[in-house]
């Protein structure tokens, strides 16, 4: 079985931030090319003075992270996890892969994918597959490309469990940073009157736009707009989603309230355990009460509303 290795070039200041964000993307471990304190560290734990000269002409301003994914573990939506976590924590970074074609790990995992209940009223079945039987489940069809969102990710599950029970008819959503677009089809799948999704990432709104028409999804009730979290977003919303990371939680939640109505809720995931301590303190600052609390496999969604 051919595994994918990641590449991850970012600043040396940045190592650990995104060490911590690639450790989000796959559970067994990742190592990492880090020469910034070559000559203090061979001095102190080597008591060296003489470094071999292949090593002291290493980039000691960047580092190198480097993990491996198995095909079933979906490499393509691992890279879009990544650039969309490193683009939402402002993190400058380079994501390549090697061992196999682009092609090859871009869709190999999808022999992997099969049809997926979640919850108690969805269920994901990728393009590629036959339509399941849904037992009076809403069938929400989905190609994900190269864009984060098949619903299999414990953040993406947790959420669109949440939604179910939020959306029960007539609601409006907003999903910021909709990757595939999976929150904001199964909120309109489930009864929500309309969505707006909006991404940074050009290939991220294209994908979403893409999957909405393959669900019967269009403007005006279905739109994804690109810009940078909520700039380009206008109007309030019964519920905001925003399964993304910590940072750019904490940093979200100060401008969220302007678009969220009266009795609206605000629904937080992509949030490591060890980070919940400055979430909640970021949503106390900008005065949200916190409403419910799921966990799954380390990460966190949790539910506010406006104080």
């Amino acid at each position: 079985m051919d595994w994918t290795e990641v590449k991850i070039t970012v600043p040396a200041a940045d190592t650990d931030r995104a060490a911590a964000i690639a450790n989000m993307a796959v559970p067994y471990g990742i190592y990492i090319e880090d020469y910034s304190d070559l000559i203090q560290g061979a001095r102190e734990i080597a008591h060296i003075d003489l470094i071999d000269e292949e090593l002291l002409a290493r980039d000691r301003t960047r580092s190198v992270i480097h993990l491996y994914i198995s095909p079933e573990d979906n490499p393509a939506e691992a890279v879009a996890f990544l650039r969309e976590r490193y683009a939402a924590a402002g993190v400058e970074n380079e994501v390549l892969t090697g061992e196999v074609s682009e092609d090859d790990w871009a869709n190999n995992w999808k022999k992997y994918f099969k049809p997926l209940p979640v919850g108690e009223r969805l269920m994901i079945c990728p393009t590629w597959e036959a339509l399941p039987a849904a037992a009076g489940r809403a069938l929400l069809r989905i190609d994900p490309g190269m864009a984060f969102g098949t619903g299999g990710h414990d953040t993406t599950r947790l959420v669109l469990e949440t939604l179910e029970r939020h959306i029960r008819g007539g609601e409006t959503l907003l999903d910021v940073g909709c990757g595939s677009g999976i929150l904001s089809i199964a909120a309109l799948l489930l009864g929500a009157k309309s969505a707006v999704g909006v991404d940074i990432d050009p290939l991220a709104v294209k994908t979403a736009v893409e999957n909405g028409a393959l669900n019967g999804l269009h403007a005006p009730a279905y739109t994804v707009r690109q810009g940078n979290l909520v700039d380009a977003v206008e109007g309030a919303f019964d519920v905001v989603a925003a399964n993304i990371v910590a940072d750019a939680v904490i940093a979200l939640s100060a401008d969220i309230r302007p678009f969220l109505k009266p009795g609206g809720v605000y629904i937080l995931s992509g949030i490591i355990d060890t980070r919940e301590g400055d979430v909640l303190a970021a949503m106390k600052r900008c005065g949200f009460v916190l409403r419910d609390r799921r966990e799954r496999g380390g990460w966190l969604c949790l539910t506010a509303a406006a104080g």
